[in-house]
């Protein structure tokens, strides 16, 4: 019996990769748990100003069709896949909505926007920084996000009907809590609007 309990002992001592020690991340949750949700039922997570993640987002129409969407971010890093569903200071995913409408789970800051998800129209494409345990980040009840306005416009006369012409956009950031200031996306002449 002594034998075994001096096995845990060591053995728990020992246990682990180690991870945690090595990124410099805690391996414990971090923040507070607040009663606000998002509108898929996730709830905030409460994190100091001060370190905080943060995230800007930029879109503009792609030279292939689709729209490019860039992320750029502060103190928040994207996990890889497969990774433990537990809340670690400054790191998880982003979700990236159109319209209030989930269309990715982006576990890198580029991803590109297929043309059917933003018709014709005035679009509003946020990106929201998440815990890998579900949670969304948050500072002061706000969740860390950023959002783009685009609007999508149909080729005028005399133009062909090719990606360039249905995808001129004019677009900008309503950034609902970011520091980094999203930037608005120049259009195709290189004007931000």
């Amino acid at each position: 019996m002594l034998a075994v309990c001096v096995l845990l002992l060591t053995g728990s001592a020992g246990c682990g990769t180690g991870d945690a020690r090595e990124s410099g991340a805690s391996p414990s949750p971090v923040g507070r748990l607040l009663g606000d949700r998002d509108q898929e039922g996730r709830p905030y997570r409460e994190v100091e100003r001060r370190g905080a993640p943060d995230v800007g987002i930029e879109v503009q129409p792609g030279p292939a069709g689709g729209w490019d969407v860039r992320l750029t971010v502060r103190n928040f890093r994207f996990s890889p896949a497969g990774t433990a569903a537990r809340a670690v200071a400054g790191r998880g995913l982003a979700r990236l909505y159109v319209d209030g409408r989930l269309v990715a789970r982006l576990r890198a800051p580029e991803y590109r926007l297929a043309d059917h998800l933003v018709p014709r129209g005035t679009h509003q494409v946020t990106a929201r920084l998440h815990a890998d345990d579900g949670t969304v980040w948050a500072v002061d009840g706000t969740p860390v996000q950023s959002t783009a306005d685009i609007t999508a416009s149909e080729p005028g006369p005399g133009s062909t009907p090719g990606a360039d012409a249905r995808r001129k956009a004019r677009t900008h950031a309503t950034d609902t809590r970011s520091r980094i200031g999203g930037r608005g996306s120049p259009d195709r002449a290189g004007k931000a609007s």
